[in-house]
């Protein structure tokens, strides 16, 4: 692991990477809610109509921006009042406690002991998100702390797909099991964990289709990979990770509900954060999936996949 510390990030770097990749979305949501209470100096309802809409164009969610707006309303109802300098603390306050998900059973860090071994990720989500990245960033992240990575192409639905992981494998020199496309998705799991077990891997990635056309398909399918792998590992997978482009915004929480009715998503990931100003997006599905997100793209680089601390995120969007 020492050999590889050079290449990682401080966590000062990790949080200057963090503020710079919530820039836009942090811009645009403080710029909504600095109009909303323009020339006031307590919070009406004037106000919270303004900030209802400020949220919901936000990419938070109908659902739960009259969630927070409540919160707000009730603490109106308590105090009897509350100035428009405090709207930003009880917000932060607000964002914070939605974000709190338990991730309990996940490593705390890409360096920290895994739970099991060998600890298998099966990620899921449409094309075009950013899964075969976020996959190859995985393995690095996973690679630079030590561990060893193995890597199944199990979205044998698209001949690119295999092909483009298989790349990122060569990039990333972790090893890959790959049967081409056309091939049992659930065969290419299999073997690809029989192998990891020989060589004693410590983490297993495997990637599935990404399309969703068809959900009882879809629940088929993953349901055969997670039994097949099942008969080595009992209780893989360890991690159901959905993918999602942040930068979709209202879209992401209806991929987020058309997988979690599919399969059993215990984790998130929010991709291309650093090109949009729909960041707002992470506490809507967070709120209402009540999945934690675990891993936040923010940038080209293999280092600029982070673990999801919701604490740093508040910390950044508000300071």
């Amino acid at each position: 692991m020492g050999f590889f510390d050079f290449l990682r990030k401080s966590k000062e770097e990790e949080r200057q990477t963090l503020d710079q990749g919530l820039a836009k979305t942090k811009e645009s949501f403080f710029q909504k809610v600095a109009k909303s209470i323009v020339g006031k100096s307590t919070v009406d309802d004037e106000v919270l109509d303004d900030l209802e809409e400020t949220l919901i164009t936000s990419d938070v969610g109908v659902d739960t921006t009259l969630k927070i707006i409540e919160k707000l309303q009730e603490r109106i109802r308590r105090d009897k009042y509350i100035s428009t300098s405090e709207l930003n603390s009880i917000l932060r306050a607000e964002v914070a406690q939605l974000l709190r998900k338990s991730a309990d059973g996940f490593p705390k860090d890409f360096d920290a002991e895994l739970p099991k071994k060998p600890y298998v990720i099966l990620v899921v989500g449409v094309n075009g998100v950013g899964k075969t990245t976020t996959i190859a960033k995985l393995a690095y992240q996973y690679k630079l702390a030590g561990k060893s990575v193995m890597l199944g192409a199990a979205d044998t639905f698209r001949a690119a797909a295999v092909e483009q992981l298989m790349l990122w494998a060569e990039r990333v020199e972790v090893p890959i099991v790959q049967q081409g496309m056309g091939a049992d998705p659930a065969s290419v799991a299999y073997d690809t964990l029989q192998s990891a077990l020989a060589r004693q891997s410590d983490v297993v990635i495997i990637d599935t289709a990404g399309r969703l056309h068809n959900k009882v398909g879809l629940m088929n399918e993953l349901s055969k990979i997670r039994k097949v792998m099942q008969k080595l590992v009992p209780d893989a997978p360890h991690e159901v990770l959905l993918v999602l482009d942040a930068s979709t915004g209202q879209n992401a929480i209806e991929q987020a509900r058309q997988f979690t009715q599919a399969t059993d998503v215990n984790a998130l990931a929010l991709t291309k954060l650093d090109g949009t100003a729909k960041g707002g997006v992470i506490i809507g599905i967070s709120d209402q999936f009540n999945i934690p997100v675990r891993y936040i793209g923010l940038g080209e680089k293999m280092t600029d996949l982070q673990l999801f601390n919701p604490e740093e995120f508040v910390d950044s969007l508000f300071d």
